[in-house]
């Protein structure tokens, strides 16, 4: 028993950095056995929390040479005792949800004060509460430093919650500020599939539903009976493809070596890919539509991962150029002039 106790004192600190972590596997993990399904949806769905995991221990691998000083100095203290609280709290949450009616409560609550889609009020909440218990448990286990280092996960989360927040109270084409892309997506997904032979028509629709959203027709000229028609709102102008990428490669930019300059340039490439890959995405969706494919399951599942190839392979894009350039400036440096080395 002193034996473990004495392991325990001397990699107090790395268990404490490893505990904000470990605290978020169970609830996941019980989800996971309650709704598998919710994890395989990355919109409306848990996909992202698995992102969130990732994130976190991301930045624990990354600055794990570089470990912040835990503010956990005794066993029996006040802090000690809110943090082990702290750990606790998203698997309490997770149980009042799922079995004492609170994931009920706030869908009725949302329904009753006019939110459209007040079944994903629950889901939207879980986003924001595990966001702050995670912020509440950093905070009490390393302090404001914490916060800093950890902030790209908890904004994550943040954003997600907040998205899926104003999805379901302003669905569809209502939320002006997201709305604004969806005509220029739209647009450029006609032009590529005029390009590819097809007949395309824009239209949009006015309600106190929908609100402006712009609807693409795409037809087949050899075969008008092969047609697919689709209402283009802000989620599928690929917003949640942006969140994915800002996070994960502000993450790698800001512990990148290189000028400011040069993140900036990398940032702006990345972004302008993204947004050409999620038009593809849905000249997609309307390529399967025509074919008599399962677009939703599309929609939903595989199209996504189109956005989450090319985000997870940037980084190691960045990698390699900057280590092509470092060699054509090491060869440009080392490569002996031709006049300088000649004789007559």
């Amino acid at each position: 028993m002193q034996s473990i106790l004495s392991i325990l004192r001397k990699h107090a600190s790395s268990l404490i950095r490893l505990l904000p972590l470990l605290a978020f596997v169970v609830p996941l993990l019980w989800l996971y056995l309650l709704y598998p399904a919710s994890f395989e949806s990355l919109w409306k769905g848990r996909a992202f929390q698995l992102f969130f995991v990732w994130l976190i221990a991301l930045e624990l691998i990354l600055g794990w040479e570089n470990p912040q000083a835990t503010e956990i100095k005794k066993l029996a203290s006040v802090r000690t005792i809110a943090f082990i609280a702290a750990l606790t709290l998203p698997t309490m949450y997770v149980v009042a949800s799922c079995y004492f009616g609170l994931n009920t409560m706030i869908s009725s609550s949302a329904s009753q004060t006019g939110v459209t889609f007040a079944q994903f009020m629950p889901l939207s909440t879980e986003y924001l509460v595990f966001a702050c218990l995670f912020c509440a448990a950093v905070f009490l286990a390393f302090g404001t430093r914490g916060l800093k280092d950890f902030a790209i996960p908890a904004f994550f989360m943040v954003i997600v919650g907040a998205i899926y927040t104003i999805d379901n109270v302003y669905p569809y084409g209502q939320f002006t500020p997201f709305q604004f892309f969806a005509p220029t997506t739209a647009s450029i997904a006609a032009a590529i599939l005029n390009l590819m032979g097809y007949n395309t028509t824009i239209t949009f629709t006015q309600d106190s539903l929908q609100g402006s959203l712009p609807t693409l027709t795409a037809t087949d000229p050899n075969n008008p009976l092969r047609s697919a028609q689709f209402g283009i709102a802000w989620p599928c102008a690929g917003i949640e493809s942006f969140l994915i990428f800002t996070v994960i490669v502000l993450l790698f930019l800001k512990r990148m070596p290189i000028s400011w300059k040069a993140k900036v340039g990398y940032f702006a490439v990345g972004a302008a890919v993204t947004y050409i890959i999620n038009t593809l995405r849905i000249v997609n969706i309307f390529l399967i539509g025509m074919n008599g494919g399962d677009v939703s399951t599309f929609h939903s599942l595989y199209g996504p991962l189109y956005s989450v190839a090319w985000i997870v392979s940037y980084p190691l894009i960045i990698l390699g150029s900057q280590s092509l350039w470092h060699r054509i400036k090491s060869d440009a440096y080392t490569k002996p002039n031709v006049y300088e080395t000649s004789t007559i």
